[in-house]
């Protein structure tokens, strides 16, 4: 499934901060340059579904605040890892 993002870069803390406007959004650490970010958001992303950070691929928004990243999971899953809470943060 494809997952879309509003990614905060450069934050002073790393999470989730619920769904806003039809995207998940997230603040990470890592400042906006030379892929750091992007990295961070992976990993933040595959710990909140449980997921290994190699399963999770940046689709679109490399440059972008507004990101879309694949999931292998299907929607269903991926909604019952998100309300279980399964490695959220």
């Amino acid at each position: 499934m494809r997952l879309r993002l509003r990614v905060s870069a450069g934050a002073s803390r790393r999470r989730i901060l619920g769904v806003h406007g039809g995207a998940l959004k997230l603040s990470v650490k890592a400042p906006p340059e030379k892929g750091k970010a992007n990295r961070d958001v992976l990993a933040l992303v595959a710990e909140t579904f449980g997921l290994p950070t190699s399963d999770v691929a940046l689709v679109s928004g490399e440059a972008s605040p507004d990101k879309v990243v694949r999931l292998p999971l299907a929607p269903e899953e991926a909604a019952r890892r998100w309300s279980t809470g399964r490695g959220l943060l």
